[in-house]
């Protein structure tokens, strides 16, 4: 993800070798300070000392802002990618792969794993390679002062370099822990505010809280583990670089007293040991959070390496001009988590442009099945699935999908406008078209009794909204998108009298020319259709009109009675 931005981190790798250089100068000009001040008594050396190291601070304050900033940059851009590119997979997955997580766990993994990327990507990459410059310039000045008193401090690093990776190890799963604990939080927040008034009629607002309470505790004490490890590492590293420290001072104390050393040489020998143990410790403080970050990594190219099983193929092509035709050819299916279950049973059916069909049965017939399968939210398991002449699989997912147009009995509304949301099939849909489609919805009415009209917020899933009126914004929605294939999901089986006319009537227009597939338990809705297709088990088990199918023993007419005598 850096690599299109590599000027810029080129740009900044520079500023920062040459920050870390300029670090590297004090060691030396604090040995030529004390040498010159035992040594030579020289004052004006001293001064001439001193204004070069006021210079190389300048110098290094300058560089290392340019190097923050242009780390900064590429971190928060690359971040800001990485959301996007995960979104976008995210979007692309097919229904089933969603029906396997919760919701919160996949907001989860885009906010938590991705603020965790972000801390390291933004700053602490940047640190890391500043420790690591510092780390090798060090060792490459310390060979230059004294070889004998920089082999002997190198002993220390085989240790610190397996302590880091033992520690590492565990570091990364119990990160990949913590993230997974706060994902199940998350996942929790999630269904209870979508399922409020459900928590609150059947009074579940404590049970919800305590399971709430234990799941923060679990991810309490996973996270306080983390940070004993963690804290753990860091001290082991540090005290290892102390030791380094301090055998140097010992060891070189006894060069001095031999002669073999400057106390210049020696101070700088010090500071330079110094240099490189804080950039040990740096790095192995860094390489914890790395560690981290490598949890949340692995979650994040879970969905960005992720191949979905619904795609265009390679050899897709485009549909033909639309006619309006599709038909179920021998479909057999069950949906992926239930392999054991057979929902369609060799189903074969044709609708021809124009027609209305109704597809009516029991709970659990397999009604919706064919609207999903339809849609190619889900493959068939055996036989075909066929829109204008080409078989589903082989057709482009965007130009199957633009034909088509779904109103359910539940219409998904989103959280910003009337307008936007009518235009949601159409964003380039001017406010004139917008209105057209809502009075032909009879939704311009009550949009119009709002003080801010087409403005008007609707609030999450339109909650704001009646069930009739969300029920008219979907049909609004579907004239606009304007299809040639036409699915009416139980579009009035939950409205009452009143709205269920209003909606009638914008259904009947909303169906004019189109090709219609109805699915309804309520057969009231269904008398007018051109044919009715009763599905039982899996299975057609009757096709004809209202009348001829009333006329007959079989599943239609004991539906029919049922109703009657409900009502």
């Amino acid at each position: 993800m850096l690599r299109p931005h590599v000027g810029r981190f080129a740009l900044a790798t520079l500023m920062l070798l040459i920050g870390s250089s300029l670090t590297l100068v004090y060691p030396q000009a604090a040995r030529e300070a004390i040498d010159a001040g035992i040594s030579d008594a020289s004052s004006a050396k001293l001064n001439w000392l001193a204004a070069a190291v006021v210079v190389v601070f300048v110098l290094n304050a300058a560089v290392t802002w340019a190097r923050h900033y242009l780390m900064s940059w590429l971190g928060e851009r690359v971040v800001a990618e990485l959301r996007s590119k995960v979104y976008a997979r995210l979007l692309q997955q097919p229904l089933s792969w969603f029906h396997e997580r919760p919701t919160g766990e996949l907001t989860g993994r885009l906010a938590a794993d991705v603020g965790t990327i972000q801390s390291i990507v933004g700053s602490e990459l940047s640190m890391a390679l500043r420790e690591l410059v510092t780390l090798i310039g060090g060792l490459v000045m310390l060979f230059y002062q004294s070889w004998e008193l920089t082999i002997g401090m190198l002993l220390i690093i085989p240790p610190v370099l397996v302590t880091g990776f033992a520690f590492g190890k565990r570091i990364r799963k119990m990160s990949a822990a913590v993230q997974d604990k706060l994902a199940e939080t998350s996942a929790q927040v999630q269904e209870s505010a979508a399922a409020i008034s459900t928590v609150q009629a059947f009074r579940r607002e404590g049970k919800e809280i305590e399971r709430y309470d234990q799941r923060v505790d679990a991810f309490f004490k996973a996270a306080l583990q983390l940070s004993s490890w963690r804290g753990l590492f860091i001290a082991t590293m540090s005290l290892l670089g102390w030791m380094a420290v301090a055998s140097m001072l010992w060891l070189g104390g006894r060069q001095i007293i031999a002669g073999t050393l400057s106390a210049g040489d020696l101070t700088a020998f010090l500071l330079y040991t110094t240099m490189v143990a804080f950039s040990l410790g740096g790095l192995a403080n860094l390489w914890g959070s790395l560690q981290s970050a490598a949890g949340a990594t692995v979650r994040l190219f879970d969905i960005l390496d992720r191949v979905p099983e619904i795609r265009d193929a390679d050899d897709a092509v485009a549909l033909p001009a639309s006619a309006g035709r599709f038909a179920f050819v021998d479909v057999r299916f069950s949906y992926p988590a239930r392999k054991d279950t057979a929902v369609l049973d060799g189903v074969s059916l044709q609708v021809e442009p124009g027609e209305t069909v109704a597809v009516v049965g029991r709970s659990g017939a397999g009604k919706s099945t064919l609207a999903a399968l339809l849609y190619r939210f889900f493959d068939v398991d055996q036989g075909s699935v066929v829109v204008d002449g080409v078989d589903v699989k082989r057709a482009r997912l965007s130009d199957l999908r633009g034909r088509l147009a779904i109103v359910a009995q539940d219409p998904v509304l989103f959280s910003g406008s009337i307008h936007d949301n009518i235009a949601y099939a159409r964003p380039d849909a001017s406010r004139d078209d917008v209105v057209r489609a809502a009075t032909q919805a009879h939704a311009h009415g009550f949009t119009t009794a709002f003080s801010e009209g087409y403005d008007t917020l609707i609030g999450e899933r339109g909650v704001k909204l009646s069930g009739g009126q969300r029920q008219r914004l979907a049909i609004a929605r579907a004239l606009l998108a304007d299809p040639r294939i036409l699915i009416l999901d139980e579009a009035t089986s939950s409205l009452d009298g009143e709205s269920e006319a209003l909606v009638h009537d914008a259904l009947q227009t909303l169906m004019k020319g189109r090709t219609t597939l109805v699915i309804a338990h309520r057969l009231s809705t269904v008398k007018d259709a051109h044919r009715i297709v009763v599905l039982d088990q899996g299975k057609i088990v009757d096709v004809g009109s209202h009348q001829e199918l009333v006329r007959r023993e079989g599943l239609y007419r004991t539906l029919v009675e049922h109703q009657l005598v409900a009502a």
